[in-house]
């Protein structure tokens, strides 16, 4: 939904990118997602069009946060190193470990560009699923779908958190930061109107969320 950015990228931290069918009903609400964003007013993008399922907008703005995060991580991957970051962090109040339930279901400590590959890796595969992100008309979503989501937006969030708090000085150095920041607000804004994040798990930047959202109210 934001246009590509040029710089060098490792390929194994930066995922490809995940494509809505051209044609598809996704594709039509993907669309629809990109003209009001045109507009300049978040809170109405974000809105549940009329008359659409809610299961379907989650999922298809989920792809696109998914893609965003890919690019954004994938613009300073050159700065995200096991010795520049050898802990997944937001900050020194805030630590994450690694566990996704099936392959290493004990956290693990682990630096943050394997962090987040282990993450990208994670989502890229419940998105490839088609039992739960179905991409024909007429599949119905699993009864888990909004719980699945709600946990991918939670560790996408971390991505953000980790390059605003660790990287944001070579954000500044590409010029990138109203990238991220419109990105970032899009993504809050999103998860706000649908309570997908808990408060909490927001914590790590709660003063830019009040920053970027007070002036929208």
């Amino acid at each position: 939904m934001y246009c590509s950015v040029p710089g060098n990228r490792s390929s194994k931290t930066f995922k490809p990118k995940k494509n809505i069918p051209e044609g598809s009903h996704q594709y039509e609400l993907l669309k629809h997602a990109e003209a009001t964003l045109g507009s300049g007013n978040l809170r109405m993008a974000v809105m549940l069009p009329e008359g659409e399922d809610l299961n379907e907008w989650v999922a298809v703005n989920t792809v696109d946060f998914f893609n965003q995060i890919n690019m954004l991580y994938g613009t300073i991957t050159d700065f995200c190193t096991e010795e520049s970051c050898p802990v997944m962090s937001a900050g020194p109040k805030y630590e994450y470990h690694w566990a996704d339930g099936t392959n290493i279901k004990k956290p693990i400590k682990c630096s943050a560009p394997k962090y987040i590959d282990y993450l990208m890796t994670w989502v890229q595969d419940q998105l490839d699923d088609e039992t739960l992100f179905p991409s024909k008309i007429g599949v119905p979503f699993k009864r888990n779908f909004m719980s699945v989501a709600k946990t991918i937006l939670k560790r996408l969030f971390r991505v953000y958190a980790h390059i605003y708090h660790q990287h944001f000085d070579s954000v500044m150095q590409l010029q990138e930061e109203a990238h991220l920041n419109t990105s970032f607000k899009h993504f809050i804004f999103f998860v706000q109107e649908f309570n997908l994040i808990d408060r909490k798990e927001l914590a790590p930047l709660q003063e830019l969320i009040e920053k970027l959202t007070t002036k929208d109210r």
